[in-house]
């Protein structure tokens, strides 16, 4: 039974919902305009009690207001109303982990304050996400960063709390947050919800043919995981391996006379999609464990490194110590004067890593026991992941 229920969080609650409360004169006609199945809940007295909440901002009041009347009336807001929809439906569990993505703006979070105050005091566990840069003040900062964190933290979400337990309720938001929010509930396979104010009831979103390139990810997931944890990346440092399939997947954006590249909110759920699945395929794609007798310790040709020697050697031995497929490392390459990303990547048919402190370069190829492509592309993508394990 799904009973983790993440929802985008609009503003119809506040505008035109609540912020449109009549005064005490113009109330008769206000009720009017409601839905005539509403109109008995609606008294002048809750308008008044509402409106005078809404001036003094006690967020708390207007969520036990909104409590005296039924879920479904629609002065609730699209959030509460697609909710008690859902739990209706049996689409999730009653008493479900309510998870609200919300903008970083002030009226997300009032939003997010009302739905947590009238979901806790329901006996609801609850969960107020702020998502960085979802706001509507920069459309550049929008499209390049909010809608990306939207991605990052559902996926974070979904993988915390098992997908098979999952669904998103995108019914509140921009339209571009409930755009990714479907195509994140697709890529995953989770199910995803909307309720339009005009509907009868909620909707499903259909399944949809999408098949995402895993083998790319695979390939490609040193380049992804270090723009994922916000290494700065110029495209010439990647001009070499660049592959056309990852345009959809990135961002270009021109600064200082360089183009940078960052991972699109596509690139994003692209990213959190494979991450989750790979992680729940690894003992079974990964080559088997190399015997402890057969580890080699690592050593550095004999020229000058500097005061990097200590680094290198220590991070050259977490990479054999922590991955039980490694074999050795040896190093291939070496540039005192140049910074570059740290990752994992295939070079040919060998496995080649890189480690910077900024200043320095070094790079190094990986021995394994991977047999196959396949395999190794495994090793590839889980160095990567482990990364934070080597520094």
């Amino acid at each position: 039974m799904i009973n983790n229920l993440i929802s985008t969080i609009g503003t119809s609650l506040l505008k035109p919902n609540l912020k449109g409360l009549p005064s005490s004169e113009g109330y008769e006609s206000w009720l009017e305009r409601q839905p005539p199945g509403d109109r008995p809940y609606l008294s002048l007295e809750l308008t008044q009690n509402l409106k005078q909440a809404l001036e003094h901002q006690e967020w708390k009041q207007v969520a036990e207001l909104l409590a005296t009347i039924p879920a479904t009336v629609r002065l609730c807001g699209a959030e509460i109303n697609s909710i008690a929809d859902l739990i209706f439906r049996q689409y999730c569990a009653e008493k479900s982990l309510l998870v609200f993505c919300h903008s970083a703006t002030d009226e997300g979070r009032q939003i997010a304050e009302v739905l947590d105050f009238y979901y806790k005091a329901k006996g609801y566990l609850t969960q107020k996400q702020e998502i960085e840069h979802l706001q509507d003040k920069d459309p550049k900062l929008f499209r390049t960063k909010g809608l990306r964190n939207l991605a990052k933290e559902m996926g974070k979400i979904v993988q915390e709390r098992q997908a098979r337990f999952c669904a998103i309720n995108a019914t509140g938001g921009y339209k571009a947050q409930i755009a990714i929010a479907v195509l994140m509930g697709q890529a995953l396979g989770i199910p995803v919800y909307y309720k339009h104010e005009l509907f009868s009831e909620i909707i499903a979103f259909p399944p949809m043919p999408i098949s995402l390139d895993f083998p790319l990810w695979l390939e490609k997931s040193g380049l992804l995981t270090a723009l994922d944890r916000g290494e700065i990346i110029t495209s010439l440092e990647v001009e070499e391996d660049w592959d056309e399939r990852l345009e959809p997947l990135v961002e270009r954006i021109e600064m200082d006379k360089k183009e940078y590249l960052e991972l699109s909110a596509t690139g994003q759920i692209f990213h959190e999609t494979f991450k989750g699945r790979f992680e729940s395929d690894l003992d079974r794609i990964l080559p088997p464990p190399v015997p402890a007798t057969e580890k080699i310790r690592p050593r550095l040709p004999r020229h000058s490194w500097g005061n990097a020697e200590n680094p290198i050697l220590n991070f050259l031995q977490k990479v054999i110590d922590n991955s039980p497929y490694v074999r050795a490392c040896r190093t291939d390459y070496w540039n005192p004067d140049l910074p570059s990303p740290v990752l994992f990547r295939m070079k040919g048919e060998e496995i080649e890593g890189s480690f910077s402190k900024g200043t320095w370069t070094v790079k190094f190829i990986i021995e394994t026991s991977a047999t196959t492509r396949g395999q190794s592309l495994a090793c590839v993508a889980d160095l990567n992941r482990s990364l934070q394990n080597f520094t």
